[in-house]
C-alpha cells in the first residue's frame, strides 16, 4: 500500500500554534507522510508548493487564511497541468476570518480539517483568472471592490489579531462617513452596467471581509462568477452599508444591489481602481475576469454548500 504523502503549508504568523501541532503529530501517527514548510516572506507558498509538486506529493493543505487557500491555488493553476495531475488542495483555517471555510463548512478544529482529505475525495472546483496590465492572478475565494476592499485593506494587523473578524466591523464604522463612490463600466455576455458603486463582489465564494455575503448564491464548481454591484444611491449609502457591517445584510444587499451570473467580466474604469483578491490588492483601469472551471481539486464536506451537486 503506498504512503499518502501531504505537505503542509503553513502561514508563518500561525506557526505557534499547539492544536496544529497536535493534529500533524496525530496524522503522522496513522501512517501520513506529513511534511510541513512555514513561510515567512512573499513568494515563500508558491516555492513551497512548486517543490511539493515536483516531489510528487498527493495533497497540499494550505494552513492559514484566505490569502494563504488564494496562493496555493494560484501556484497550482499557473502551471498549466490539467487539475487531474497536480496534486489536490485541503484547508486547514487559521486566518482573521476564514470566509471561504465558513462558506464552505470546513471545521476550525485543525484534526477535523486534516480528516477531510481522509473521508472526502478531492473535487474539482472553479477559481477566478484576474488579467490586468499584462498580468494574471488567481482568486480562489472572492474579488472586491469600493467600500469593502477598503475596509479590508485599512483594517490594523494588531486590531485583526485581537478581535478577529470583528476589526473589520469597527474599520467600516469609522469609514461610513467618507464613503466616495468608483465610476466604471462593467460588461460580459448579455450583461452591460455603468455607473458609480461604492461595492463591488466577484465571487466564486460567497463572503469576504469578516462576514459580508456579497455573493450569497456563489457557487464553486459551477463554472460561472456571481457578479453583486452595490450602486451609489442618495441618501441611502451609509443606512445600506451599516445594516450590512452590523446585520441584516442580506436584507440591504436584496434591495439595492444588481446581481449577475457571468462566464466572464470586464471592467473598465476612468481612473485606476483597486480589486481585492482575497487579501492581496490589485491596481488597473481595465480588469477581464474569467470563472476557469474546474481548475483545481479539493477536498470539501459532502454537504458543502459551495457544491452544485451534494
Amino acid at each position: 500500500m503506498t504512503t499518502p504523502r501531504w505537505r503542509l503549508i503553513l502561514n508563518g504568523k500561525s506557526a505557534g500554534n499547539d492544536e496544529l501541532r497536535e493534529a500533524v503529530g496525530h496524522w503522522r501517527g496513522q501512517g501520513v507522510q506529513l511534511e510541513v514548510r512555514v513561510t515567512w516572506e512573499e513568494g515563500d507558498a508558491e516555492r513551497y508548493v512548486a517543490e511539493a509538486i515536483d516531489q510528487g506529493v498527493d495533497v497540499i493543505v494550505a494552513a492559514g487564511g484566505d490569502g494563504t487557500l488564494s496562493a496555493v491555488a494560484e501556484t497550482l493553476a499557473h502551471r498549466g497541468e490539467p487539475a487531474d495531475t497536480l496534486p489536490s488542495l485541503a484547508l486547514v483555517p487559521m486566518g482573521t476570518a476564514n470566509d471561504f471555510a465558513t462558506s464552505a463548512g470546513i471545521p476550525t478544529d485543525p484534526e477535523e480539517a486534516f480528516a477531510l482529505i481522509a473521508q472526502a475525495s478531492a473535487r474539482p472546483i472553479d477559481l477566478l483568472r484576474v488579467d490586468a496590465d499584462g498580468k494574471r492572478w488567481w482568486c480562489a475565494n472572492l474579488a472586491s471592490g469600493g467600500f469593502g476592499t477598503q475596509v479590508t485593506v485599512e483594517t490594523d494587523a494588531g486590531l485583526k489579531k485581537m478581535l478577529g473578524g470583528l476589526a473589520y466591523v469597527i474599520t467600516g464604522i469609522a469609514k461610513l462617513g467618507r464613503i466616495e463612490p468608483i465610476t466604471a463600466r462593467l460588461t460580459g455576455p448579455d450583461f452591460e452596467w455603468e455607473g458609480g458603486f461604492i461595492a463591488l463582489g466577484i465571487g466564486n465564494g460567497r463572503q469576504a471581509g469578516g462576514g459580508q455575503q456579497l455573493c450569497p448564491q456563489a457557487l464553486i464548481d459551477d463554472g460561472l462568477l456571481d457578479l453583486t454591484v452595490v450602486p451609489e444611491l442618495d441618501g441611502e449609502v451609509a443606512a445600506t452599508l451599516g445594516q450590512m457591517l452590523t446585520g441584516g445584510k442580506e436584507a440591504a444587499l436584496e434591495r439595492v444591489a444588481n446581481r449577475a451570473q457571468l462566464p466572464w467580466l470586464q471592467i473598465d474604469a476612468p481612473q485606476a481602481l483597486t480589486l481585492n483578491l482575497d487579501g492581496e490588492p490589485v491596481q488597473a483601469q481595465r480588469f477581464r475576469i474569467d470563472c476557469v472551471a474546474g481548475r483545481v481539486r479539493m477536498h470539501l464536506p459532502a454537504d458543502c454548500e459551495l457544491l452544485s451537486a451534494r
